[in-house]
C-alpha cells in the first residue's frame, strides 16, 4: 500500500478570470493572438489546443467543484493557485493592467475563500509597471493574504534581472513571499513552431534562460532572502550547471557573481514536474530534497498528475524526503 504523507502540496497550478477575458476582449493586442499563436506554435498544436486541450482544461480552470473533486483524486491536500499564464497580457498600459491584475487576484481570493482548507492563493502583478506591481505585490501579501506571486520568464524583452525590476524583487525579499517563475511560450520563435516544441522544449528552455539571468546578474546575490520557486523542474539548469560552473571558473566574463552558479540551486525551490523518478532523483542529487516541491500544471494535458505514485518511484529517497517534497517543503515556503 502507498504511503501517505501527512499533507501533500501542489505548487504549479492555475486558475483562469472569465471576467479578464472581458476586459481584454477587442484589443489589439488580444485580436492578434490567433494569428501570432499559429506563427509561434504552429497550426496543427493550435487546432488541437483549441479542439482538445482548452475545451477540457477550460471547466477545471474555473470549476470549484470540479477542481476539489480532482484534489480527492490525485491526493492533494491543498494547491497553491496561481493565475493562468496565458492571463499575464504584460502588454496593457497602467490602467487597463491595474484592473487586469484587480480582477484576477480577486477572483483568486473568492477561490480561497470558498475553500479556505484547501485552496491558497498566488497573486498576479502588472509587472512591466513596476511601481505599480510594488502596490500589487504589497496587497497581495499583505491584503488578500496571498503567498506570493507568478510571474513570467521574461517581460516585453526584459530579463527578470534587468534592474528595472529591482524595486519587486527587493519588496518580495522583505514581504518574506514567493515567486514562482512559470513562461508562457518561447523566445526561440519559429524553429519549435511544429509538435507543440514549443511548449515541450521551449517552456523549459525559458525558465533556464530566467533562472541563469538572475543567478549570473547578481539577483540572487543581492536578495539573498528571494524565495524563487521555478516551474518545470527548473528546466534544463539542473541538467547541466557544470557548463556554468566551469565558465564562472575559466570566463572573467562569466564571473559575475559571487558564488559558483551550482551553489545558488540551493537558493530556489524547482517543482518535480519531471515526469520520471529518475527526473526527480537527478533533481534531488542536483539540488536537494529539500528544494523540490510538488508541481502537477493543473489542469494542463502537460501535467503529471499522479504526484504519489511518482514520488513514490524514486530510487533512494527515506520517507522523510519523500514527505519533504510532497508537502513539508511547501508548507515551510508558504508559511
Amino acid at each position: 500500500m502507498t504511503r501517505r504523507a501527512q499533507v501533500t502540496v501542489d505548487l504549479h497550478c492555475h486558475a483562469l478570470s472569465v471576467a479578464v477575458e472581458k476586459l481584454v476582449a477587442g484589443r489589439p493586442q488580444k485580436l492578434a493572438e490567433p494569428e501570432m499563436q499559429v506563427r509561434m506554435q504552429g497550426a496543427a498544436s493550435t487546432e488541437y489546443n483549441n479542439k482538445t486541450m482548452l475545451p477540457t482544461a477550460g471547466p477545471k480552470l474555473t470549476n470549484l467543484d470540479i477542481r476539489i473533486r480532482d484534489m480527492d483524486a490525485m491526493g492533494v491536500d491543498i494547491q497553491v493557485v496561481s493565475p493562468s499564464p496565458s492571463q499575464y497580457y504584460y502588454w496593457a498600459d497602467p490602467e487597463l493592467a491595474r484592473e487586469i491584475v484587480r480582477t484576477q487576484n480577486e477572483n483568486i481570493a473568492s477561490m480561497c475563500a470558498q475553500q479556505p482548507q484547501r485552496l491558497r492563493g498566488l497573486g498576479a502583478v502588472a509587472l512591466q509597471h513596476p511601481a505599480l506591481a510594488v502596490d500589487q505585490l504589497t496587497h497581495c501579501v499583505r491584503e488578500l493574504g496571498f503567498k506570493g506571486i507568478e510571474v513570467s520568464s521574461a517581460v516585453n524583452g526584459l530579463e527578470l534581472a534587468d534592474e528595472r525590476f529591482a524595486p519587486v524583487w527587493a519588496k518580495a525579499e522583505e514581504l518574506g513571499c514567493l515567486v514562482f517563475i512559470h513562461p508562457l511560450g518561447t523566445s526561440v520563435g519559429e524553429r519549435l513552431n511544429r509538435c507543440y516544441l514549443s511548449n515541450i522544449i521551449g517552456q523549459p528552455l525559458e525558465t533556464t534562460i530566467a533562472l541563469s539571468h538572475l543567478i549570473f546578474g547578481g539577483v540572487l546575490d543581492r536578495y539573498p532572502g528571494l524565495k524563487i520557486v521555478a516551474a518545470h523542474g527548473g528546466g534544463y539548469l539542473g541538467s547541466y550547471i557544470g557548463r556554468s560552473d566551469h565558465a564562472w571558473r575559466n570566463r572573467t566574463d562569466a564571473h559575475s557573481m559571487a558564488r559558483a552558479p551550482s551553489d545558488y540551486l540551493r537558493q530556489i525551490w524547482f517543482d518535480c514536474l519531471v515526469y520520471t523518478p529518475e527526473g526527480v532523483r537527478h533533481l534531488v542529487n542536483e539540488v536537494g530534497a529539500s528544494q523540490l516541491v510538488v508541481g502537477t500544471d493543473y489542469p494542463f494535458d502537460m501535467g503529471c498528475y499522479d504526484v504519489h505514485g511518482l514520488i513514490d518511484r524514486v530510487p533512494g529517497l527515506s520517507d522523510a524526503e519523500r514527505d519533504a517534497i510532497l508537502g513539508g517543503n511547501a508548507l515551510r515556503l508558504i508559511g
